[in-house]
């Protein structure tokens, strides 16, 4: 395990693959050791395919990296969307990276080469089945909020090493600053 998910339906621990996606698990565990995905809810939810979170504006539009706005993929050929509980960066188009990321419902070969896997779930497929259970509106928005309590690292490969060169830890924004850190007011989504 590297991290577990506490939410506000369970908790779900997901692997991450840190030797064939680095940057990209950098990013997810830096972001989780720091707390900036507390608090935060999964704002797309597509039953029988995915539920997507990582935004701290809650709306699709928001997230920073620990690279800056956003960061290019990391795209392995042997890394596929190929079973419940793939855990994938979300973007608004290639190489476009930042915070959020999504969870798959089932199978999503389509995805492959288009958004960077990097973990799958190894605990806790019942907390994601019972997600995808929310009901949604016509925005696929849960009408019930999902939220995320917490993420626990339970494994950092990078333990006790500074960050890369030109890295920082994003503060997470306030709501009422919400328009400052927009990816050009573009939401960030996984193609269908």
């Amino acid at each position: 395990m590297s991290v577990s998910i506490v939410t506000s339906h369970g908790t779900f621990s997901v692997e991450v693959f840190w030797r064939e996606c680095p940057r990209t698990c950098r990013n997810f565990l830096e972001l989780c050791k720091n707390g900036y995905y507390d608090g935060v809810i999964f704002h797309r939810l597509i039953p029988d395919f995915m539920c997507q979170t990582g935004d701290p504006f809650g709306d699709g539009t928001g997230g920073e990296s620990i690279y800056g706005t956003t960061f290019d993929d990391e795209i392995v050929a042997r890394l596929s969307h190929d079973s419940k509980g793939t855990l994938s960066m979300a973007n608004a188009g290639r190489n476009t990276n930042s915070s959020q990321f999504f969870v798959t419902f089932r199978q999503c070969p389509h995805l492959d080469g288009k958004h960077t896997v990097f973990g799958r779930v190894v605990d806790g497929l019942a907390v994601i089945d019972e997600i995808q259970l929310v009901k949604t509106d016509k925005k696929k928005r849960p009408v019930k909020p999902i939220k995320i309590f917490a993420t626990n690292v339970t494994h950092d490969p990078w333990a006790g090493e500074e960050l890369p060169s030109g890295a920082v830890i994003p503060e997470k924004p306030l709501i009422k600053n919400k328009n400052k850190n927009k990816l050009k007011a573009k939401e960030q989504c996984v193609l269908q």
